[in-house]
């Protein structure tokens, strides 16, 4: 009878199985490593230029004009950051400071978790449309810089 402690008669290796020498059948083909192809430098990508125009990116008009977009986009977020802060603050103070709001429902929701809840959205949406139109204009003004005449 066999049993799992490998004392049974069926149990001894045939010639090259377990024994540690390394025979493989005739019919495998060899290993072979494959790799991607070499571009002589590390994590080298491939990525489009930025638009500057006929100024090279070397020039020192160019870099100040980046320089310059880059601030006026920076300038605008943290405006329209804090602005968007004050607004939502002044709308949460406006709901509080409005007593009967908390007395008064609809659909069985007090009006002020549904100004809170949903009157929030045109805030953000006014915010975002306008912020999104300023840095465009931003934009725009860069590339008429930068464009050939």
């Amino acid at each position: 009878m066999n049993d799992m402690t490998g004392s049974g008669e069926g149990d001894v290796p045939e010639s090259g199985e377990g024994d540690g020498s390394p025979e493989q059948p005739a019919s495998m083909p060899a290993r072979v490593r494959v790799t991607a192809p070499s571009t002589g430098v590390a994590g080298a990508t491939t990525r489009p230029l930025p638009h500057l125009g006929l100024l090279g990116p070397t020039s020192d008009i160019a870099g100040v004009y980046v320089r310059s977009l880059i601030r006026s986009q920076l300038r605008l977020a943290v405006v329209f950051a804090v602005g968007f802060v004050v607004a939502t603050t002044l709308f949460v103070l406006a709901i509080v400071l409005v007593p009967g709001l908390d007395s008064s429902y609809l659909f069985g929701v007090p009006v002020s978790w549904l100004l809170l809840g949903v009157g929030i959205y045109p805030l953000t949406l006014t915010v975002a449309g306008l912020y999104v139109r300023v840095a465009s204009r931003n934009e725009a003004r860069y590339r008429s810089l930068t464009e050939p005449e």
